[in-house]
């Protein structure tokens, strides 16, 4: 099992996360933020760190957010995503897109 970064991560991109994972298993894009599904140790220290509610175990995802499964499996392993370890630079809008619904369509790969 895995944590898993869904939707409201999009835009927000907050990277608190990151500083508490031991096993730095977080990848950036341009605006949103993955967890690598086989480096993920299942410590759980990265989901309440999560400003914008936005992470969860694999077994207890949202309903409808099944989908982000594959996608950080898939941007994870992207050549022009990065393994990110600690805060970098974030979004100035990132506080008003938190809790926006329907943010998919903005993610950039």
């Amino acid at each position: 099992m895995t944590f898993v970064v869904t939707e409201n991560c999009i835009k927000c991109k907050y990277q608190d996360c990151v500083e508490v994972c031991p096993v730095d298993c977080f990848y950036e894009g341009p605006n949103f933020l993955v967890i690598h599904p086989d480096e993920c140790i299942d410590c759980a220290l990265c989901e309440p760190e999560c400003p914008a509610n936005a992470i969860f175990s694999e077994d207890e995802l949202p309903e409808g957010q099944e989908v982000f499964i594959a996608i950080n499996a898939e941007l994870a392993e992207a050549e022009n995503w990065t393994n990110i370890t600690e805060i970098g630079e974030q979004p100035e809008d990132r506080d008003e897109w938190n809790g926006k619904a329907d943010k998919l369509q903005y993610l950039e790969r």
